[in-house]
């Protein structure tokens, strides 16, 4: 039951020139995502962050960076949360890539999208619920069912890994919005998991210290808060 916190890695200097990035080397923040970055450390503070995990690529390494310094902590890389692998898309500019046949298929029937030399979406998503099932499942056995830890990754990543969470098809995925530095937070239990916040760009985020003894069943009529 430990609760994840789901780090969007800050604006990049690909997203400022409308590229696709992907699986690029050396793609690290632009200045307005270097200033993102520096924000999320306060923004994350009184959390109790017990393990952050980040993708292999340098614009999520430098996002977690802070947060993994003011918890004492050296971050965790994971390849199962690295970007998509675009293949032959990489490095493309978006604009481009409007005009591809699989443009379509990527924005209705994303399940069924496999990259040109790359990866389908189908399988990102699930090489990244996997590793952040296994993560979960390990910082809870070493820390208990109240321990919060943290997870930077990308775009697509982060709205596939929710998409699953809320018990969406994958073709629904592009509903979700996720903004560069936004968090979105996922508690796990036996029976389900519980999604308490979707592209949170603001500050205050004390309100997700789990409780004393977090449920795993939903209270029917809606939650009444979090008691004082």
């Amino acid at each position: 039951m430990a609760t994840l916190i789901l780090v969007r890695h800050a604006r990049s200097a690909a997203n400022g020139a409308g590229t696709l990035a992907g699986r690029t080397p050396g793609v690290g923040l632009d200045e307005t995502g270097r200033g993102q970055a520096a924000g999320l450390p306060e923004r994350l503070s009184g959390l109790g962050v017990r393990r952050v995990v980040v993708s292999p690529l340098q614009r999520c390494q430098e996002t977690a960076a802070g947060v993994a310094a003011a918890h004492g902590l050296e971050p965790v890389e994971e390849p199962g949360l690295a970007e998509v692998d675009y293949g032959d898309w990489t490095g493309r500019r978006i604009a481009d890539l409007t005009e591809e046949p699989l443009w379509k298929v990527v924005q209705q029937h994303p399940s069924a999208a496999v990259f040109p030399g790359g990866e389908g979406l189908a399988q990102m998503q699930a090489r990244a619920v996997a590793a952040l099932r296994e993560h979960d499942r390990a910082v809870e056995r070493e820390f208990g069912e109240r321990a919060v830890w943290v997870a930077c990754s990308h775009g697509d990543v982060i709205k596939s890994v929710l998409a699953d969470a809320l018990g969406t098809h994958l073709d629904a995925f592009q509903r979700i919005v996720v903004e560069p530095c936004s968090v979105s937070v996922v508690r796990f239990t036996e029976t389900r998991p519980f999604v308490l916040k979707v592209n949170d760009t603001g500050t205050d985020l004390s309100g997700l210290v789990p409780p004393e003894h977090p449920a795993s069943d939903a209270v029917v009529g809606g939650s009444t808060g979090t008691p004082e």
